[in-house]
């Protein structure tokens, strides 16, 4: 739930109801209220965290933290595989993940599959440093259901999958299915990488528990959980799943094509500002909590 408390320009948001929680940004200027044929789309412009992108009540960005998720669900696969040269990115419509990935120079082809073309809009008009990703001639945008596109995929086709989705409720529900990461690793070759949004671990670690579970009996090759910092997330932390098909061995804790060291895409994308190749490792350090209930689904 979202509620704009106008008496005072404060906005709240509620997680769910049923947390018990609720993150408050004060609201200058409400820049934006539509609806798709999928969801409430609002941008406002807060005094706090500059403009942010609302989707059916839930914040899924703003200018000043989008750096930290849009750089970490990027960068950790990507720069976890040599030379990746296809990349498909599901959901993501705002476009952050497309620049991210575009800073890659090995990469060929971006495809990406949105679902909602008011999203993308939206952001190119709001966030055009985010959006900038839209602008490389490698991105290719499919307007879509993200389900059905990699079904019609030919098999082995990606290197990667990165797939920015929002919580599992509504349009994004499929993406946290079984069938759905069944289709992700046909479409990936031996060896390829998957990163999905995968929650927090303070609020929703039975969700955790079940996409663990799919994924160890799916992918044969590499299965990790990281997490990183999003202040204006529910708990203030997101996490995410990685893993790899059965071919060559992916070691997720080690980066092993570090973009942290190449400057070649400052001048068009702007510098990292989250991203290095120590946090990439130390993503994947989990509290005693967490990784106890990930270790047992391992057994």
């Amino acid at each position: 739930m979202f509620i704009m408390v106008s008496d005072n320009k404060w906005s709240t948001k509620f997680m769910q109801v049923k947390l018990g929680e609720a993150h408050s940004l004060k609201v200058e200027k409400i820049l934006f209220q539509g609806k798709s044929d999928y969801q409430n789309v609002i941008v406002f412009e807060s005094s706090t965290y500059g403009k942010v992108l609302v989707l059916d009540g839930v914040i899924q960005l703003t200018e000043r933290d989008e750096c930290a998720y849009q750089e970490m669900i990027t960068h950790l696969p990507l720069c976890s595989i040599q030379n990746p040269k296809k990349v498909l990115v599901i959901g993501g419509g705002d476009g952050g993940v497309l620049r991210e990935v575009s800073r890659h120079a090995s990469v060929e082809k971006i495809d990406i599959c949105e679902i909602d073309k008011m999203v993308v809009d939206v952001s190119k008009q709001f966030f055009p440093s985010v959006a900038v990703g839209y602008e490389d001639p490698r991105v290719t945008l499919h307007v879509g259901d993200g389900v059905a596109f990699l079904k019609a995929v030919p098999e082995g086709t990606y290197d990667a999958v990165i797939v920015d989705s929002s919580d599992p409720i509504g349009p994004a529900q499929e993406l946290f299915e079984k069938p759905f990461f069944e289709s992700v690793a046909r479409a990936l070759r031996p060896g390829g990488v998957v990163c999905t949004q995968a929650e927090s671990i303070w609020l929703h670690m039975h969700i955790i528990e079940d996409i663990v579970a799919n994924c160890r009996q799916i992918f044969k090759g590499s299965v990790n959980y990281a997490w990183t910092t999003v202040p204006t997330y529910p708990s203030g932390v997101i996490g995410f799943m990685l893993c790899s098909t059965e071919g060559p061995s992916v070691d997720f804790k080690t980066p092993i094509n570090p973009i942290d060291a190449d400057e070649s895409h400052v001048k068009t994308k702007g510098p990292l500002k989250f991203y290095n190749s120590e946090i990439h490792s130390a993503a994947f350090c989990l509290p005693s909590f967490a990784r106890n209930v990930i270790e047992s689904k391992a057994k």
